[in-house]
């Protein structure tokens, strides 16, 4: 069969149209953006140069496509150090701006429209919750075969017997590595902390307030604001601050920070932000990508990525926010 056959063999379009949710299952197993997105583009590419080889008679389009991408980041995963959100280890005495660690150790956000394509209000709510930073990082526990299983199985609900002939190995093989995984992932998820719901009220007030505090620097209404264990990272930083008073004390002296922006976006399927901050001429230019969650009514945690600014325009962010109304 021709690769013009195979390609009749397939809707029109199905291979793009594959691309979101490619993408969704190559950034949970990688946690970065630029490596899903080549990981995607490779997939698409070997699937295009394959397509005589598919048979939609012995499984789907889905099915063979995932089966692809797994190869892929299973190879681009050999020998890598796990991925953290905020950094993990010791805490560091203070801001230590030398202190950063190389990309390839952080989870990276990314943009809802890259992540989630369908409409289905049930299914966004699915969606949302598994590619959240916090199931992500934790994911990151996981070593690859494991993380390819749990998300085959539980996220994206392929059977035992398709996730088997991805990797292959046996449904009894795939059965195993998906308890060990769950179990492992059970103990990686410790904090109770969630992302905000952008469908939910009261988070939805929580988000006005702390983006009204945060823009005017107002120190007692954000002190007001966070749990009393907050904490704060800056990847790739390997340093992050614990607790209200240690976070409100640097947010006070943080001249730098007086005037600065925060635009919300769809970002991991929460709310997420733009963080603009003023140039010389007075003009806020992007800064920051900025990702909260929330605990009780309260913030928990924030996480600044700093050096996301050159990614805006992948959040449907502008080059300037627009003057408040």
């Amino acid at each position: 069969m021709s690769a013009s056959t195979g390609a009749a063999a397939t809707e029109p379009g199905a291979l793009e149209a594959a691309r979101i949710p490619l993408t969704g299952y190559c950034y949970r197993m990688l946690g970065s953006a630029a490596d899903a997105e080549d990981a995607v583009q490779e997939t698409l590419l070997r699937a295009y140069l394959r397509l005589d080889t598919f048979d939609p008679a012995r499984s789907r389009l889905s099915t063979w496509l995932h089966a692809i991408a797994t190869n892929i980041c299973l190879d681009l995963l050999r020998g890598r150090t796990r991925r953290m959100l905020t950094w993990d280890g010791p805490v560091a005495g203070g801001f230590d701006p030398g202190s950063a660690l190389p990309p390839d150790r952080w989870i990276e956000p990314m943009p809802d429209a890259a992540l989630i394509a369908t409409r289905d209000p049930a299914e966004v709510v699915a969606q949302r919750e598994s590619v959240r930073l916090a199931f992500v990082a934790a994911l990151q526990h996981l070593p690859p075969r494991q993380r390819a299983v749990l998300v085959l199985r539980e996220v994206l609900a392929f059977t035992a017997s398709e996730t088997a002939d991805m990797l292959g190995v046996s449904a009894a093989a795939v059965n195993s590595a998906l308890q060990r995984a769950r179990a492992t992932l059970a103990a990686a998820r410790t904090t109770p902390a969630e992302a905000p719901d952008p469908a939910d009220r009261a988070d939805r007030d929580l988000i006005r307030r702390y983006v009204t505090a945060f823009e005017a620097h107002d120190v007692a209404a954000l002190a007001a604001l966070l749990c009393e264990d907050a904490e704060s990272g800056m990847p790739p930083l390997a340093w992050r601050l614990t607790g209200r008073e240690t976070i409100v004390a640097v947010f006070a002296a943080a001249d730098a920070c007086v005037g600065d922006r925060l635009i919300e976006v769809a970002m991991n399927g929460s709310i997420g932000f733009g963080q603009y901050r003023l140039d010389g001429a007075g003009v806020p230019r992007p800064f920051a990508l900025l990702a909260i969650t929330t605990r009780g009514g309260a913030i928990a945690e924030q996480v600044t990525f700093l050096g996301t600014a050159d990614r805006f325009a992948e959040f449907g962010l502008p080059a300037v926010p627009a003057p408040r109304g």
